[in-house]
Parts: C-alpha cells; structure tokens; sequence
C-alpha cells in the first residue's frame, strides 16, 4: 500500500475510540514484524525510528527508512514512517527526503523557555513542509532526571495547555506514570490527570514507552484520551528472549536465520496483541 502518514493514522484511531500503536524499529527484523503483526490484527501501524536507531546505523538515515519504505509498500494495512525523539536539527530536515511525515521532538531535557523556542521552531519548520509534530512535556521515567512517579515528574494539565497553545504543536506526549526499559508490566497509570489533560490540552495525546503498562490499563489509557501509543522496550524483550532460547537448545547453531526468525515471529506476535489491546480484537482493519 502506498505510505500513509502519522495524521491520517492518529485523527481514524481517535475517531473511533481507539489508538494507533507506534513500534520503535531497529532492525530489519523488527520492521517485518511490526508489520506482519499489525497485519494480522488488522490494524494500521506507524513505524518509529529514534535518533539513536540511525546513530547505531552510523547516522545515516537511509537505508533504514529505504526498508521501511519498502515493507509499507508491501503491506496489506496502512503504515506511516515517524522519526522518534529528535535533537538534532540536522537529522529532523532531513526528514522531509526520508519519507518521515511525523516527527517527535526531543526537547524536554531543556528549561521550559528553550523547549517551548525549540519546539516552536521545529513546528513552525514542519507545517511549512506537511510534517506533523510531536512533543514532550513531563518526564517518563528511567530516561529522565527524575522518576516517574516522583513529585513534579508528571505532565501539569495547565502546563500542557500552555505549552500547546504556545508551541502549535500537533500531539503531546504526557507523562502519566509509565516508564521507559522496564521488564515487568505492573505500571498503573494516572488516569485523573489523563483525563484533565485531554480536557485542557486539545490535542491528540500519546503515551510514550508502553512496555511496563498492562493490558487493562492500556485500554483504559486509550478510552480515556490517548490517541497513540509507543512501543519499544517490549519488543526487544520479546526478540532477545527467543534468540537466547535457540541458541541455548542449540548451541551449535551458525546461521542466524534460524534464531533471527525466532525473534522476529516473538516481535509480530507481540505486535498483534498490543495492537487488539489499543483497538479491540474485532477492530475493523485501518
């Protein structure tokens, strides 16, 4: 199918009631499985790629989306292509060429009068382009100076509605109580504050590394306002796991593709049950 973008996917998920789940790829292998996974749950999926990704690929963008352009041209559902907690400015216009139609800007780190600049600037560039922008505010935990659930950690609804409004940013991500590279799923989310920042914040509303979020507080997430929903952690889990398993029952094993498959087939199954979490087992396919 022809590449979708990150506006289309979000603006049908919210429409009706659900989320559009977004899966932070690295290799190859997570590529295929993203998609074959939304595929057969029947889903749209937006394909992720984080600065670090391109610098673990030596900084060069290209091949990387090149395969991501490919395997949305392929696939039998919608996929829209999304450059992940960008800083640097070089990276972010070269979007445009890369086949990007979203962007997530990476400015939370800075004092709120430099993010709320940074973010400006990088808006006011990416609607002179057709580009969707995306930014933080709060700090999800483990890749933030503080913890999540610390005093001043979470997303302030008055806050956020400033900042919005100031920046003319597209969506937000809020930080409700979950965190980034966690390995256990026993995060409960902040669903009051959830709900006064969808009240004030007028903009779509994403949650940010969902790995630690169980299933039932991921669906309550999404019927309370979050319109997209990060996915990272839990399949790098899910592909180093079943790789470790091959090669420990076989440890005479050379070629890759046997233990490779392994964890690509872990990250597609994955992909398919977070994605009927997000939408409902009998969502309509997007």
């Amino acid at each position: 199918m022809p590449l979708s973008t990150t506006a289309v996917l979000v603006t049908r998920a919210a429409a009706r009631g659900g989320a559009v789940g977004a899966v932070n790829v690295i290799t190859l292998e997570h590529i295929e499985a993203a998609v074959r996974g939304a595929e057969r749950a029947g889903q749209a999926v937006i394909l992720q790629i984080s600065e670090n990704a391109i610098r673990y690929h030596d900084g060069r963008p290209g091949p990387i989306t090149a395969a991501c352009l490919c395997a949305a041209q392929a696939a039998q559902v919608d996929v829209a292509l999304h450059l992940d907690r960008v800083r640097s400015p070089e990276l972010l216009f070269g979007a445009v060429d890369c086949g990007f139609s979203s962007f997530m800007i990476d400015a939370a780190h800075l004092p709120c009068e430099d993010n709320v600049a940074a973010t400006r600037a990088a808006v006011d560039w990416a609607h002179t382009h057709g580009i969707w922008a995306e930014a933080e505010l709060g700090v999800v935990g483990a890749k933030g100076p503080v913890d999540a659930h610390a005093l001043g950690a979470r997303t302030d609804p008055d806050e956020a509605a400033r900042f919005a409004a100031d920046t003319g940013v597209d969506a937000l991500a809020v930080a409700i109580g979950s965190t980034h590279a966690v390995t256990d799923r026993t995060t409960r989310l902040d669903h009051g504050l959830l709900g006064r920042l969808r009240a004030g914040v007028g903009r779509p509303l994403v949650l940010h590394d969902s790995t630690g979020v169980p299933d039932d507080e991921l669906a309550a997430a999404v019927a309370g306002g979050i319109t997209k929903v990060g996915m990272g952690t839990a399949f790098n889990i899910a592909m180093t796991g079943a790789v470790r398993a091959r090669l420990v029952a076989d440890r005479h094993a050379v070629d890759p593709r046997g233990y490779l498959s392994d964890g690509r087939g872990a990250m597609a199954t994955l992909t398919a049950h977070l994605l009927s979490v997000l939408n409902g087992p009998a969502a309509p396919a997007a």
